[in-house]
């Protein structure tokens, strides 16, 4: 008799770079909120790929741009246009109400853009960053991310970056000066820990900007494309940046990552500044023309705030030991105590047939699909609350 292949998580571990402390669960099918793996059981996913699959596994719609737009033009690089790219741009530029757009393939490429950008725009060499913040893993982004521990092991890295603690108006204003090229931030510190800016801070940082002639780049890498309740996070404060990152949920699960700035900003780049094969590829844009779509006809802003608003409040009503419950619309986190290890209770949540992510030691993050129901939310949170009583 022929011998079974071994798991898939063990053929993993023996062909792949170990760069990800995976769980031991191989998921193999998707639709709606919901995840198989492939011993055939079902998962109420709260994780959406890292606030990824904005409307959720394999929505028709979303299929059926994919598929169409497949079957017609998947790549002719950036040296020529294509219609799904175009429409895009004017897409997004319209929900801002200003802009030019640089396409990228993830977060941390959109990052990448916009720190080279600010420093041609304004022919400074200093960013001001947040401490706990996070910006991306290439060279430049990891400089730009407020974790010195992540820096160690990859010095020298870019110089002229400096961190200034996150929700510190004065701080902030004091470091910005007029060697500064950019304040960069983001509207909720994802991977810091769900952190939203107190009120008033990106209005500061505005201030700080302007008064020192530096650009203001917010990173809305995960909090953009409807994840906190408005197409972009920072238009629920009332500020207007120079340059705005995007990635993660617009495309709803293909790679993709936006730069966008206003014009005066963007005319500082010229053809060769800076590029991308793979770009803004037609297929991307069409999954995320698809995606924006269905945002705008499903409701699915109002759905965020609402729904975000009920999973808040019964998480701080079930999860008695937390030391906070907080976030915007469907970025949620939960911050536990000390002696309680996020990771332990993701795995214990997996066993409740729950996905869940980390946002740093001790939070637990909530990123489900903006398309969750009500009822979605009711069992996450028995089944969160189920985990976190086997960790305490």
């Amino acid at each position: 008799m022929r011998a079974s292949p071994p798991p898939l998580v063990d053929r993993a571990a023996g062909a792949l770079m170990a760069t990800y402390d995976r769980f031991p669960v191989t998921f193999v099918r998707g639709e709606g909120t919901r995840l198989w793996d492939d011993d055939g059981r079902e998962y109420l996913d709260f994780a959406a790929g890292i606030a990824v699959a904005q409307i959720g596994h394999a929505h028709p719609r979303w299929v059926e741009a994919v598929a169409s737009q497949a079957a017609r033009l998947a790549h002719v690089s950036n040296l020529f246009s294509t219609e799904p790219q175009v429409e895009m741009a004017e897409r997004l530029v319209a929900l801002l109400g200003w802009g030019r757009a640089f396409f990228a393939n993830s977060g941390a490429e959109a990052n990448e853009a916009a720190l080279k950008l600010v420093r041609k725009a304004t022919g400074r060499p200093k960013v001001v960053a947040a401490t706990g913040g996070f910006h991306g893993r290439t060279l430049a982004t990891l400089a730009a991310t407020g974790y010195p521990e992540k820096h160690v092991p990859f010095e020298p890295l870019p110089r002229e970056f400096v961190h200034v603690p996150f929700g510190d108006p004065e701080e902030l204003a004091a470091a910005v000066d007029d060697r500064t090229a950019a304040v960069l931030l983001e509207p909720v510190q994802g991977e810091g820990g769900v952190v939203p800016a107190p009120e008033g801070y990106l209005a500061a940082a505005r201030e700080a900007c302007d008064a020192a002639g530096a650009l203001l780049v917010l990173d809305e890498v995960q909090t953009g494309a409807g994840r906190c309740g408005a197409w972009f996070a920072h238009q629920l404060d009332g500020v207007r940046p120079d340059v705005v990152t995007l990635a993660k949920g617009l495309a709803g699960g293909l790679p993709i990552g936006v730069c966008i700035a206003t014009e005066e900003t963007a005319g500082a780049f010229g053809p060769g500044d800076h590029a991308s094969t793979f770009g803004g590829g037609p297929i991307p844009c069409a999954a995320a023309l698809a995606v924006l779509d269905v945002i705008e006809e499903e409701g699915l802003l109002e759905r965020a705030r609402s729904t975000g608003e009920r999973l808040m409040t019964s998480l701080a009503e079930a999860a008695r030991v937390a030391i906070e419950v907080r976030g915007r619309g469907l970025l949620v986190g939960v911050e536990l105590p000390p002696e309680i290890g996020s990771r332990d209770v993701v795995l214990a949540a997996l066993g409740h047939g729950l996905v869940l992510t980390q946002a740093g030691r001790n939070t637990v993050r909530f990123t489900p699909a903006l398309t969750v129901t009500e009822a979605d939310v009711d069992a996450a949170v028995q089944a969160f609350e189920a985990a976190l009583g086997e960790e305490t």
